[in-house]
């Protein structure tokens, strides 16, 4: 503890010093024109005009009402230089009626060569202008809609919320159309209100704001002015006024699939096929209930053709966070993400008794007859489950409460195991029917704050356990948005047995809080919190934690030095300190510090940093395997660690990321050159505004690393004079263990609704064995003649290819190819050398799958019958 507080204290005077130094290098007025740049500029204000007539998005504005319509203009610069007035202009002009809203907007330039246009997927920006609006139609300041549209026609939309972010997983249907003219571009779009949600008050003022990227000069404007310094973003819009009338319509669309799957394997036995196919239907649901809230539901969803998941070779305590590439959990999600509780890749994952099957096997053993009968073996073990449904239904009331209500269902889930003598077959459940469910209030208050309430739950059928964790969340901001406080206090509860056993749940009850102080605004920032989890905290049947029953503080200092100077146009930098501590029984863990900084340079646009932290001896509590916590840890000696990195201006044709690191620890006894080293090299090239290539490579040493062995086993020989009286020994192994990743992909955009990319991904990790010890209590280890091999290599080769063409608004066609493979070698079957693994990976058999999906938008507003 008293190294933290040195360290707490030696901050604390950086924070005094820091201000007080810069009030000297910015005395008297300088002093009272920065505080003023840390506040929201003024709020713009526009009319929308309100039209009758038709209008034909074509990308010309030749109707009268866009001629008549007021305009925004004299947009201010946000980056590289924030606060000056745009040089060439933007015009932006606003309609509606009773369908939809509609934008025009001209884009001057000095030539067509200075509009830069490369086309891309649908919500990839790439090197590209671009323009956008975006809507806080409720006038919260907190929530927002943001609708992107490139020169060349790209559609681009987000949501933006204090959860999410800036989330571009969110789409919606809307039409859209550009054209170059002259030195100019112009956008035309129309945005249908069942696009939207909005009151239905007959008269409404929305937040507004637009955007324009001059990819040219890198530089970015905005109507009304965002500045950087100030914390947030939606509070920094404009106000949109003069709507009156509209009615928010009835939000209905069905979206039906029909896909084809066609897989290969080659098993090459007798008697079981090595390829398979399947036809798949079912459809997506929109419903909106009221002028507030819409249902989403998937029906029979299929997930087949998402992106292959980054396998890697594991030997941490904790499991694998995967990346969610479902759109059903990754569009609109925002409410549900609140807290951190709701981790979607459980909803269809895999099954609680995956790993359970093979101790679920009979064995082999002796008939009465004196016949040896074999026993089972598995024939099949699914590692996901499949979902009947999923439906979300989420909404905010013109008061500023979100609701947000999440429900899924997956069935039961079995493996099939065969008995090796009779050929008989039988199934073992693995996972039971079960329920997921998310309930969610947020309510916006005054200042960019907020309070919510979000609670997750499991229900599952039969003798197992269920699963329930409620969490309060809160911030609140001072009127001048520069000082902020935040909470959240969480409690997980569960009730039952574990899945296949009578064992009665051991976490039942458990609570997690934070606290955090913090300065937002400003250049110079800074915070302090506070937090505690359990050691029977568990969130983890609907969320991930990797690692509770832990007691946290940390504290931290950060300058932004936002205007250009001297040859930089931003620079960036952080420092903080934090300590941790084992919760139950309380124990040091572990105190360190951290920096980093990153800047950019204003004539070649190259932007570079560098991160260092370190850190004392730490305790890892979990790396033993060993319950209860506190008797054992693994003793990590003093570190330090530092990387750079470096991009170049991606206007370029040919560019690159580059970035280099290293961690030393101190000598742990007789141990020494414990290190480690990590290397990424991305380059891009740029064919043609349409065709891109992009390669990356990653390598990673980690040399004398200590860690846990792996299980002993009783049946082993080598492993049972480490087990006495059933119980077994934690031997650590010191290890080298390289890891390459090479990536490579490629895409050419064929137009704005039709594209075509290929990513091949080769990964290899191989640890080898060089001493074992038996660790003791208090960190205390034993060198052992420990003699099983412990190497392991583990290998995952993917393709990914995928033709998309979105033929209509909202439908899609796409084909997808998939070529994968996996596998892990263990002892003396570990490959050392990378090409080695390389050339065994393509020379072992691959499943082949190639699949075809097609859905269909069809909108209730559009296929209704027109009234006379």
């Amino acid at each position: 503890m008293k190294h933290f507080y040195a360290l707490l204290g030696l901050l604390f005077l950086l924070l005094l010093a820091g201000p007080g130094h810069a009030q000297k290098l910015a005395a008297g007025a300088k002093t009272a024109a920065a505080d003023s740049a840390a506040l929201p500029a003024p709020k713009r204000q526009f009319r929308a005009t309100r039209i009758t007539e038709a209008i034909k998005i074509d990308g010309d504005l030749d109707e009268a009402v866009w001629r008549e319509a007021p305009i925004a203009t004299r947009f201010i610069e946000s980056r590289p230089t924030p606060g000056r007035p745009e040089k060439h202009a933007t015009e932006v002009r606003i309609l509606y009626d009773d369908a939809a809203f509609y934008i025009g907007a001209v884009m001057h330039d000095v030539s067509p060569d200075s509009i830069f246009r490369e086309l891309t997927q649908r919500d990839d920006l790439g090197n590209t202008d671009y323009f956008a609006v975006f809507l806080d139609t409720y006038h919260d300041k907190l929530n927002g809609y943001g609708f992107f549209l490139t020169p060349g026609g790209v559609q681009l939309d987000a949501r933006y919320s204090p959860a999410g972010g800036e989330d571009f997983n969110w789409n919606a249907v809307w039409m859209s159309q550009t054209k170059l003219q002259g030195n100019d571009w112009i956008a035309e779009i129309r945005i249908p209100y069942s696009a939207i949600r909005f009151s239905d008050a007959m008269e409404q003022v929305w937040g507004i704001n637009f955007v324009r990227q001059r990819q040219s000069t890198r530089q970015q404007f905005f109507w009304n002015e965002v500045k950087p310094q100030v914390d947030g973003f939606v509070n920094q819009w404009g106000e949109l006024r003069g709507l009156r009338d509209i009615k928010p319509p009835l939000r209905l669309s069905l979206t039906p699939y029909v896909s084809s799957y066609y897989n290969h394997y080659p098993f090459n036995e007798q008697g079981k096929r090595n390829s398979s196919t399947s036809f798949n239907g079912g459809a997506d649901v929109k419903w909106g209930i009221n002028e507030s809230f819409t249902l989403d539901a998937t029906l029979v969803p299929d997930f087949g053709q998402v992106q292959s998941d980054n396998q890697v070779l594991n030997l941490s305590p904790f499991e694998v966070q995967y990346n969610e590439n479902r759109a059903f959990f990754t569009e609109g999600t925002e409410l549900f993400n609140k807290g951190g509780l709701f981790y979607s890749r459980r909803v269809g994952g895999q099954p609680l008794g995956f790993y359970d099957v093979d101790s679920r096997l009979r064995g082999r053993n002796r008939e009465p007859d004196g016949q040896i009968r074999q026993g089972e073996y598995v024939v099949s073990n699914p590692g996901v489950t499949r979902l009947l449904n999923a439906t979300k239904i989420s909404g905010r009331t013109k008061s500023g409460l979100g609701v947000g209500v999440f429900n899924a269902l997956s069935n039961n889930v079995y493996a099939t195991v065969q008995d090796s003598t009779t050929g008989e077959r039988r199934d073992v459940l693995t996972q039971p029917f079960s329920n997921y469910n998310i309930f969610v209030l947020d309510q916006s208050l005054k200042n960019n704050s907020y309070v919510s309430l979000i609670n997750t739950n499991v229900t599952r059928q039969g003798s197992t356990y269920d699963a329930n964790v409620t969490g309060g969340l809160f911030r609140f901001a001072d009127k001048a948005n520069r000082y902020a406080i935040k909470g959240q206090a969480n409690y997980s509860r569960r009730r039952g047995t574990e899945f296949g056993s009578e064992k009665q749940i051991d976490n039942q009850d458990g609570y997690k809080y934070q606290l955090e102080l913090a300065k937002i605004s400003g250049n110079w920032n800074w915070s302090v919190n506070h937090g505690i989890e359990s050691d029977t905290y568990d969130p983890n049947d609907l969320g991930i934690l990797f690692s509770n029953n832990s007691i946290n503080q940390e504290a931290s200092v950060s300058y932004n030095k936002y205007e250009p100077f001297w040859k930089l146009n931003r620079f960036n930098t952080n420092f903080g300190l934090y300590q941790t501590l084992l919760y139950k029984p309380t124990r040091y863990q572990d105190v360190g510090f951290y920096s980093s900084f990153n800047t950019t340079i204003t004539k070649n646009f190259f932007s570079f940093g560098g991160n260092m932290d370190g850190g004392l001896v730490r305790h890892e509590f979990f790396e033993p395997r060993r319950q209860p916590l506190g008797e054992y840890y693994v003793r990590v000696p003093a570190n330090i660690g530092m990387n750079g990195y470096g991009s170049s201006d991606y206007r370029k044709k040919l560019a690159y990321d580059v970035s280099l690191a290293g961690r030393w620890y101190a000598a742990d006894g007789a141990r020494t050159g414990r290190n480690g080293y990590d290397i990424n090299v991305s380059p891009r090239y740029r064919a043609t505004n349409q065709l891109t290539f992009r390669y990356s490579f990653d390598w990673s040493l980690r040399r004398n690393e200590i860690g846990y062995a792996g299980n002993l086993n009783k049946n082993e020989p080598l492993d049972q004079p480490f087990i006495k009286n059933n119980v077994a020994d934690v031997i650590l192994g010191r290890r080298n263990r390289t890891t390459t990743t090479n990536t490579v992909s490629a895409g050419y955009t064929f137009t704005n609704r039709m594209s075509f990319t290929i990513r091949t991904r080769h990964y290899v990790s191989v640890a080898r064995y060089r001493d074992f010890s038996r660790l003791n209590p208090a960190g205390q280890e034993e060198t052992v003649g420990y003699q099983r091999n412990r190497d392991n290599s583990f290998n995952a080769f993917n393709v990914d290819a995928v033709f998309s063409w979105w033929f209509a608004p909202g439908s899609q066609m796409t084909v997808v190819w998939k070529n994968a493979n996996a596998s892990s070698l263990a002892g003396d079957q570990t490959l050392p050398q990378y090409f080695t693994n390389f050339n065994n990976t393509l020379n072992t058999p691959h499943n082949n799958s190639v699949s075809v999906k097609v859905l269909y938008y069809l909108d209730y507003l559009t296929l209704r019958p027109k009234q006379k």
